[in-house]
């Protein structure tokens, strides 16, 4: 099954740069959850999120149709890191406590995964998917941000609005469950911003239709910004969608 590919050609700049997800987001799922024991996590990419998943579920289930992805996921011991489309899974059906996807449905087939969805989980299993919108910094930055993300703007895949919309407007398989709030926040130093401004999909397709480093073209001015802090405060809205499978 083919996919859109937009980060294997910077899959260590996406594995190094990502922002990790909050804590308390991974203790909500697990406390959701009908049970412990297996979690699916499709569209796993490097690992961000499987990490945390692991240290909840006895063992986790991590697909991404990307090879180059995987490559950079980490050695975990209760995880099988596979490289398989989220549409498709080797999994039996009616085995999943909670099928999780982190900052990817947006490049699904959703009917697909979904039919999948309600193949793998359990009755009362849970499907928890989650994304952030843009990257919001702090003052001193406003300006030249504002200018970067104007450069790359028009090189974001049609995609990146179904973020922007929060994924408003999906065809859920299952009844809402509600959710409690959560934050996504960090205190990096300039050098990681920037790596995490070069794993942007708009920023390689910018390269690739340019021949031009968009991130590089606007380094001395994010350096000028920054001043001499060794970290500054960034913050996204994050927002999290999950649902229950009937009984």
């Amino acid at each position: 099954m083919s996919f859109p590919d937009h980060f294997s050609a910077v899959a260590s700049d996406y594995a190094a740069a990502r922002p990790e997800y909050p804590p308390a987001l991974f203790d909500w799922i697990a406390a959701v959850a009908p049970a412990r024991g297996l979690c699916w996590e499709a569209g796993c990419g490097s690992g961000q999120a499987t990490r945390d998943l692991a240290t909840r579920f006895e063992r986790v289930y991590a697909s991404d149709p990307s090879s180059a992805q995987i490559a950079q996921a980490p050695k975990l011991s209760n995880v099988d890191f596979v490289v398989e489309p989220g549409e498709r899974c080797g999994l039996p059906d009616a085995s999943v406590d909670a099928a999780c996807v982190a900052q990817a449905l947006h490049w699904f087939d959703r009917p697909a995964y979904f039919s999948e969805v309600a193949r793998v989980l359990k009755p009362g299993g849970v499907l928890v998917t989650w994304g952030y919108q843009d990257i919001i910094v702090p003052p001193r930055l406003q300006a030249v941000n504002d200018a970067f993300q104007s450069t790359i703007l028009r090189y974001w895949p049609s995609e990146r609005d179904d973020i922007n919309a929060a994924y408003a407007g999906y065809a859920w398989p299952f009844p809402a469950i509600e959710v409690p709030e959560f934050t996504l926040g960090v205190e990096w130093p300039l050098p990681r911003m920037l790596g995490y401004f070069s794993s942007y999909s708009a920023s390689k397709r910018h390269r690739e239709a340019t021949g031009i480093d968009v991130v590089a073209q606007y380094r001395q001015q994010f350096e000028s910004a920054w001043g001499d802090a060794p970290t500054l405060q960034l913050h996204w809205p994050l927002f999290v969608h999950a649902f229950r499978k009937q009984d």
